[in-house]
């Protein structure tokens, strides 16, 4: 059984900077890419970045290019998302998810397992 638990939110700043981690177990996190997901009160979810299996790869949404890195270390089996200069639109409960290949993708219909989510609010 896959389980993805996400950690490291809270309440920051405008301009601050979090980092989330994701810690996988349940199947060869290596064979897998990974993506960050963020759902805000009255929104539907949607695709922050992505990563592929080794890491070579990786895809950002527009909103957040420059400011979140996403990366891995597949000998932890754990995810991250660094997330810099941080703006009010951020806040919103985060979620890492595993997809079933090995290349970057983004839509939600292409990830297997879900994390129970992390909460991010940046104040103004």
């Amino acid at each position: 059984q896959v389980q993805l638990a996400e950690s490291g939110g809270g309440l920051v700043q405008a301009g601050g900077s979090l980092r989330l981690s994701c810690a996988a177990s349940g199947r060869t996190f290596s064979n897998y890419a990974m993506g960050w997901f963020r759902q805000a009160p009255g929104k539907e979810r949607e695709f922050v970045a992505s990563i592929s299996h080794l890491g070579v790869s990786t895809y950002y949404t527009d909103s957040v290019k420059g400011r979140f890195t996403i990366s891995r270390d597949n000998a932890k089996n754990t995810l991250y998302l660094q997330m810099n200069s941080l703006k009010p639109e951020d806040t919103a409960v985060y979620y890492c998810a595993q997809s079933r290949g090995r290349a970057i993708t983004v839509p939600t219909t292409t990830y297997d397992y879900w994390g129970q989510g992390t909460q991010v609010t940046v104040s103004s």
